[in-house]
């Protein structure tokens, strides 16, 4: 299994890293089976799970629920387990009991924390417990409703400052990573350059030191993707396909056959 110390060494070595995110035991079993350097249990199971608009609703169990499954479909995967929405943003005490309830009942490696200078000192007391984090900065999906929208971050001077503040400030304290999502490709270039711990990117081009996407938006299992996304399958139509055949052939009496019945 890798280590955060693995996570710096790719960097070194210019080796790109591969995140996948979900949150079920069969997806993590075939990430696992196909060498993926990391899994992210996001809190982004809220929407592509559970159907909510946003990632607001999760809650600390439920994340420890997916996490829980995931470890057991990819036991020898590097996994960080995402932090939901006011997990951590009340004060250092709390967010270090919750941070503590993830690496304890799932067997994660690490936690992911949205934010830069205004939760800095939360994340550094994880830390100084001994606890892997892994940064977020750019889009924010737990700040959805501050930031107006699902909108591309750092596009303005001010913005793109405070992103680069936000990027030294989380290495200084000791992230040993950070997901860049939906941010231009001249500012996670220069993010990526200066900073001696790896980039992550989703929606931030190929500057950064890997990529992440989410398991069931490269699958193809909903109709419509970002922009940022490559479906590298159609999960959707292949799924419709089968469950269409199945009605067929059951109203049909073509299934079950002999081959299917125990005699």
């Amino acid at each position: 299994m890798k280590t955060i110390t693995d996570f710096i060494k790719a960097k070194e070595n210019k080796q790109k890293i591969t995140m996948i995110s979900l949150y079920e035991y069969w997806s993590a079993k075939i990430c696992e089976e196909a060498g993926i350097d990391c899994i992210l249990v996001g809190d982004s199971a809220g929407m592509v799970v559970a159907g909510y608009d946003s990632t607001l609703p999760v809650s600390l169990d439920e994340m420890i629920y997916h996490a829980k499954a995931v470890r057991r479909g990819a036991p020898n995967t590097f996994i960080v387990v995402d932090m939901p929405f006011l997990t951590y943003q009340v004060n250092a005490e709390e967010a270090l009991k919750n941070a503590g309830r993830i690496m304890k009942e799932t067997g994660a490696n690490a936690v992911k924390v949205e934010g830069g200078e205004e939760v800095a000192p939360i994340i550094e007391k994880l830390i100084n417990a001994g606890i892997p984090v892994m940064g977020h900065l750019g889009l924010t999906p737990q700040s959805v409703h501050a930031l107006g929208g699902y909108k591309v971050q750092g596009k303005t001077e001010e913005s793109q400052k405070k992103i680069i503040k936000d990027a030294k400030i989380l290495e200084q304290i000791g992230v040993f990573s950070i997901v860049l999502e939906a941010v231009p490709k001249k500012l996670a270039k220069e993010i990526t350059e200066f900073l001696d711990i790896p980039t992550i990117g989703i929606g931030a081009c190929k500057e950064t030191d890997g990529q992440v996407l989410v398991f069931h938006d490269m699958m193809g299992f909903f109709d419509k993707s970002p922009k940022f996304v490559k479906r590298y399958v159609e999960g959707k139509k292949l799924f419709l396909e089968g469950l269409k055949s199945f009605k067929e052939e059951v109203q049909s009496g073509k299934f079950p056959s002999d081959e299917q019945c125990y005699q």
